[in-house]
């Protein structure tokens, strides 16, 4: 199949499968006597496992590396399951961070809201802050 039915196979645009394969996440297309690049059905079962990896967060670098492992014959599952792992662990850092910049901006915006800004000190930026 030509790029163009691959990529509307898995909802991506020609662009997005040229960088993929320049960026060795798909292995390079064979060529027609026209120089049209032909996939075959295990594209888009690739591709399809790209898009799954990005939905979950995973770098354009770790799906690469899941693939590299595949390719060599290897079973990637105990790769994968230590990137996810990692990844929760970073989510729930991030998360954390966010609560308490929420919390942080929600008091300063509680100190905003029932002072009055006629009494703002004209010495500072901002007293409220």
């Amino acid at each position: 199949m030509r790029i163009g039915e691959a990529a509307s196979a898995v909802g991506l645009t020609s662009k997005t499968i040229r960088f993929y394969e320049d960026r060795g996440l798909l292995p390079p297309a064979a060529r027609s006597a026209n120089g049209y690049r032909e996939y075959g059905p295990d594209t888009i079962s690739r591709l399809e496992f790209i898009r799954r990896c990005q939905s979950a967060g995973l770098t354009l670098a770790q799906i690469q590396e899941i693939l590299h492992i595949r390719d060599s014959g290897t079973t990637p599952c105990t790769r994968v399951r230590d990137i996810l792992g990692q990844q929760l662990i970073d989510l729930d850092k991030t998360i954390a961070e966010l609560t308490a910049l929420r919390a942080s901006v929600a008091e300063h915006f509680r100190t905003i809201d029932a002072a009055d800004p006629i009494n703002c000190d004209k010495e500072q930026i901002c007293s409220y802050i």
